[in-house]
């Protein structure tokens, strides 16, 4: 790889200012899309146009889980695919010259709670000062953008990528990582991956594994006039998330296994996310189900600690009186995503750096992600280099979720230089 010469990096970089106003405009066009799971559809819709309109090639289809379905990375489905889309763009060179690449983003969001606690409706992307608000503009619609228009700086300096070139927008990262398995699966390998998820101007170096599971707990309905001869689901449902509390102490007494989670105060985090149950104020419950988020760390078999969670609440259950003799039901019904770690020493690692000092003049540090990303699937499926590398964000998952606008600058002008170092440039025919 050769550096770019001073002229033509200087151009590059005023090439991602003279857009930037529209690369903002863009971001919150995305925004506005309320791609929820199951709605996605219109969304990839609207990044399909885009990237046809800059004459790439486009394939967009419609994930189906049982092309997936015996792959290890493979999460289990219990929602209809309708609109679960991806979208993939690519760039082919005349004459390839660099190395390929795919700039990786994922287009769903996650759902925005009571609306009334955002201070504007989070589906109406606002500015104030350098933050630009609204549910997905950092998480990940910001990325999604600077893929794109780190692509077309170099178109306007004249230049195209050396290599191929994939801009990949997928669905599913927020619930099982089939999206971007879909892709891989699909075909779409390259020498380096990069995903400008929202992680501060960092590279996460190691995250965990995600693992999601629902337990239905069945009760005994009476009257509640007669309330201790019947068995209230929702009481028997309540102690069992107590229980997990003791299984998330557990799991983070093993943190000192694993360097990169040590000095971290909790790394796996048992979260119970969603809970429902009983019919009538008067009617002992006869029904609970309660959804629960747990971490794994890298290295850890994702089947393996799916069985250890049911193991520990069927014996936790013995320890109940109604439970003892109906134990509940454990599902499975997303994640199953091992973690991973960032090898050191490739590459792409070091160009990143390079780049990212230049352009924000401080070194590039690391950070161990608590979260879910689609890196695993580069990492462990496909042997390949992935830089998670994007701006900084504030409120991800919460209300008032916003994005800096500077920082979104500057991911931009790194992406936009790394593309044309690590791929190569040739100069773009006149048509």
């Amino acid at each position: 790889m050769q550096p770019l010469p001073l002229d033509q990096k200087t151009h590059l970089l005023d090439a991602v200012d003279a857009a930037f106003d529209r690369q903002l405009e863009f971001t919150e066009a995305l925004v506005r899309f309320p791609s929820i799971r199951g709605q996605e559809g219109t969304c990839q819709d609207f990044l399909a146009d885009a990237y046809s309109a800059r004459g790439l090639g486009v394939d967009r289809w419609q994930i189906d889980p049982s092309t997936l379905c015996h792959h290890p990375g493979y999460a289990p489905v219990t929602v209809p695919y309708d609109q679960a889309i991806n979208v993939v763009a690519t760039h082919r060179p005349r004459a390839q010259t660099g190395r390929s690449l795919i700039l990786n983003g994922h287009v769903d969001v996650v759902p925005t709670g009571p609306i009334g606690l955002w201070e504007n409706p989070p589906f109406e992307p606002y500015r104030d000062g350098d933050w630009l608000y609204g549910r997905g503009a950092g998480d990940m619609k910001a990325g999604l953008g600077a893929n794109l228009f780190a692509f077309d700086a170099l178109r306007q300096i004249g230049m195209q990528p050396a290599a191929p070139l994939y801009l990949q927008s997928v669905t599913e990262e927020e619930c099982t990582g089939n999206g971007a398995l879909a892709a891989l699966l699909r075909g779409y390998r390259a020498d380096a991956a990069i995903i400008p998820e929202p992680v501060g101007e960092s590279l996460v170096r190691t995250n965990v594994g995600v693992i999601w599971f629902q337990v239905s707990v069945t009760g005994h309905p009476v009257h509640v006039a007669s309330a201790s001869s019947g068995a209230n689901a929702i009481d028997a449902a309540a102690f069992l998330i107590q229980a997990l509390k003791t299984f998330e102490r557990d799991r983070n007494a093993k943190k000192g296994e694993f360097p990169a989670f040590a000095d971290i105060d909790k790394p796996i985090n048992v979260n119970v996310g969603k809970i429902a149950g009983g019919d009538w104020a008067s009617s002992v419950p006869a029904w609970c189900t309660f959804d629960v988020r747990t971490g794994l760390y890298p290295g850890e078999d994702a089947h393996a600690e799916a069985r250890a969670i049911e193991q520990f609440l069927l014996k936790a259950s013995g320890q109940h009186p109604f439970l003892s003799n109906n134990p509940p039901k454990v599902t499975f019904n997303g994640f199953m995503a091992e973690g991973y770690e960032l090898a050191p020493g490739s590459d792409a690692e070091a160009l990143l750096a390079t780049l990212h000092q230049s352009v924000i003049a401080e070194p590039l540090s690391s950070i161990t992600s608590l979260a879910y990303l689609d890196a695993r699937v580069f990492a462990l499926y496909a042997d390949t280099p992935c830089l998670v590398y994007g701006p900084h964000s504030d409120n991800i998952h919460g209300f008032n979720e916003r994005v800096s606008i500077e920082s979104i600058r500057r991911i931009t002008k790194t992406l936009a230089l790394f593309i044309a170092t690590w791929c190569g440039l040739e100069p773009i025919q006149p048509r």
